[in-house]
């Protein structure tokens, strides 16, 4: 997908404009009910540091799993309550309950053993270190 826009005379800005205007106060999620696990993934000082965002989930729901340069998340949330009126009908139901999984690459292998993790209002903050890399050697020929 390109990043190219089309010029079509018949939307001008002003129609735009007010096409988001209009939309704006509204709020379209395609689904409600799963967890979106959104990432940052920064390297500095011979480490990665991740900080994925998983509100609701208990620190005991929550599994890392580091195989090479591949880290993967799993979490999963459970939900306990549900809104109820007097008479016990579902008013509204935002909650979400599942599982999500997030898989991704790092340039690097990782030290596993050195690998820390914490988990903190809702944010789970990884430092997965760098692997010491091998470092080539001149074989001689006898």
């Amino acid at each position: 997908m390109s990043n190219i826009r089309l010029f079509e005379p018949v939307f001008n800005d002003a129609f735009e404009s007010m096409f988001k205007r209009f939309l704006s106060p509204s709020w379209f999620e395609l689904d409600t009910n799963s967890l979106v696990m959104r990432l940052d993934v920064t390297e500095k000082n011979g480490s990665y540091f991740v900080s994925a965002d998983l509100p609701g989930v208990k620190k005991e729901d929550i599994n890392v799993t580091i195989d090479g340069n591949v880290i993967q998340i799993d979490a999963e949330v459970k939900c306990d309550s549900e809104s109820k009126d007097s008479a016990g009908k579902v008013l509204r139901s935002e909650r979400y309950l599942g599982a999500v999984s997030r898989t991704f690459t790092v340039t690097q292998d990782v030290d596993d053993a050195k690998a820390v993790a914490s988990y903190e209002n809702g944010v789970l903050s990884l430092e997965l270190p760098k692997k010491e890399t091998s470092t080539s050697r001149h074989l001689q020929i006898h």
